[in-house]
């Protein structure tokens, strides 16, 4: 879990949170959206008990988000937005999990941008279709982080919270180009 000093409380950064939703992995990464470029605060894999039912691993889900937002205390959270699945199950319990998140996120106040994977792998790679090896590859590069031992749904929600960081980078930029 996140240690309880890992963001200073005078931070005068705001935080995007990126994650990717699942029933039984979810990815998390968490970036400081400061001047120059995002920088990397943590990231890592929720992994939730298999073998128990899912009820009991979107509870378990709701506990350790509660306990991330209130360490991490993020501006903003990107969420893997939705998207249709060849398994109709798979899809569905995707969006159970999408439901816990975004339900505790809200509850805090915290705004939520919904990012589609494709939308993301774009903003990071060039291209919709990259895969995950490129994903990581990238995030590594462009966070001056080693990737290798990370999973793909840890890369995958790094990826998501650089898609919002440039993104609120770009409207800052425009904002204050108009202004000038």
């Amino acid at each position: 879990m996140i240690p309880e000093d890992l963001v200073p409380p005078d931070c005068p950064y705001p935080i995007v949170l990126g994650i990717d939703p699942g029933t039984r992995h979810v990815g998390w990464g968490a970036l400081l959206i400061v001047p120059e470029n995002p920088r990397f605060v943590a990231c890592g894999v929720l992994d939730l008990p298999l073998r128990e039912p899912v009820s009991t691993r979107l509870g378990v889900l709701l506990d350790e988000l509660e306990v991330m937002l209130a360490r991490l205390r993020p501006a903003w959270v990107a969420i893997e937005g939705a998207f249709s699945a060849r398994n109709a199950r798979s899809a569905l319990r995707i969006g159970e999990a999408r439901g816990v998140v975004m339900g505790a996120v809200a509850r805090r106040g915290t705004r939520i941008e919904e990012i589609a994977p494709a939308a993301a792998k774009k903003a990071l790679v060039g291209h919709g279709a990259a895969s995950k090896e490129q994903v990581a590859r990238m995030i590594g590069n462009l966070l001056d982080i080693e990737t290798e031992s990370l999973k793909d749904d840890a890369t995958d929600a790094l990826a998501l919270a650089w898609s919002v960081a440039q993104r609120l980078r770009f409207a800052e930029h425009l904002g204050s180009a108009r202004r000038t």
